[in-house]
């Protein structure tokens, strides 16, 4: 028999680094409609419906719930999808589903974003509270106030607001039970994975300090605080949450630092780094950012392809200076001089004899340079 899974959308190249984001409660992953096209430009992105919420079945859950059994679900959508790690932002219920998982399944978890959340919801007398008045009388009365509970001044999104009337209460509730058990403040300095916080500064539900609470315990956290924003900061602010997660997502350069250093290797790089004025800085972390944090680092070509490709676009163009660089490149990503000859032959034919012959040149002077070893 098959297992039912949380409803979800799938947007982005299947080869990009895999990225999971999670709702908050009596939303649908339309929470994240201004933000994950943005996002998915560079990564697999999968958003994800709570349990009777948006098309995910009522029955995955039941009174009693917990954040780990919420877990378990985004778990099983994620191997049903083939995805061993990912990296993790949530709203709300659905940021407490990514602490759960940082705690407790930090092998499937890079990188962690919690929005708008916390690590404990004010007790659990306010949510048994819901529960049972949900059971009794549904949701039309919590969707009336909805507005006033997630965003500032007179912003709304209708669509998140007809989810929310259009929730199963059942599941709503089971949710709700999930919320009220749920206080993690103990396990918070277990977390080792990167970790962005991210609040609403008008956020009445989980203000700021729930995220500097957080902050405060998890190793090398960050917080941004969002002027403006209230509960569901993506719906309401998505420039600014878009902002912080690409720096998040992209740990800055230091992803892309680190391989441009395995390429090129550490001498090139501390070379050019030492080299660099206020002039050149923002290049510098533009190519760190772009060329080797998103290009070199895309699953779907090997490092030693894309030096054969990087080979023959250099010559194209004449650029030898970078040409000597990325032979040296080439060694170290496995090509064996005959390969490099091989390629420099293939560009005698595409790219001209002339080129060709230049190119031989500086790959001969640079493969002589390395058998002769250190001076």
């Amino acid at each position: 028999m098959t297992r039912k899974l949380l409803n979800h959308r799938t947007e982005g190249p299947a080869s990009g680094p895999p990225l999971l984001l999670g709702p908050s409660l009596g939303t649908s992953y339309t929470l994240w409609d201004k933000v994950a096209p943005e996002l998915s430009a560079g990564h697999r992105v999968v958003r994800w419906d709570l349990p009777g919420h948006g098309g995910s079945p009522a029955g995955l859950i039941g009174p009693g719930a917990s954040v780990a059994d919420l877990a378990e679900l985004v778990l099983a959508l994620a191997d049903s999808l083939g995805i061993e790690r990912f990296a993790y932002a949530g709203v709300s219920l659905g940021g407490a589903v990514g602490l759960h998982l940082a705690v407790h399944r930090p092998e499937r978890v890079s990188s962690l974003a919690v929005i708008c959340s916390s690590a404990h919801f004010n007790g659990t007398k306010p949510w048994q509270e819901r529960a049972e008045l949900v059971r009794r009388e549904g949701l039309a009365e919590l969707a009336e106030s909805a507005n006033a509970r997630w965003f500032a001044d007179d912003f709304t999104v209708p669509e998140l607001v007809r989810d929310h009337r259009e929730a199963d209460p059942e599941a709503y509730a089971a949710c709700c039970d999930a919320l009220a058990a749920f206080d993690l403040r103990e396990r918070l300095a277990e977390i080792r994975v990167p970790t962005l916080l991210i609040a609403g500064r008008e956020d009445p539900a989980t203000p700021p300090e729930h995220l500097r609470e957080i902050v405060d315990a998890v190793p090398d956290a960050a917080l941004v605080e969002i002027p403006g924003a209230s509960h569901l900061a993506p719906a309401q602010c998505p420039e600014a949450v878009l902002t912080a997660l690409r720096a998040h997502l992209q740990g800055g350069a230091r992803r892309g630092m680190e391989v441009r250093r395995a390429v090129l290797g550490d001498a090139h790089v501390d070379r050019a780094q030492e080299r660099q004025t206020p002039f050149t800085a923002r290049f510098q972390d533009f190519i760190s950012r772009y060329a080797w944090g998103e290009i070199w680092t895309d699953p779907t070509l090997s490092r030693r392809e894309r030096s054969m490709i990087t080979l023959t676009a250099l010559v194209a163009h004449g650029h030898y200076d970078e040409l000597a660089m990325h032979v040296r490149a080439a060694r170290r990503n496995g090509l064996t001089p005959e390969e490099i000859g091989a390629v420099l032959l293939q560009t005698a034919v595409y790219c001209g004899v002339p080129a060709a012959n230049s190119a031989f040149a500086t790959a001969q002077r640079v493969l002589a340079e390395e058998a002769e070893g250190p001076a």
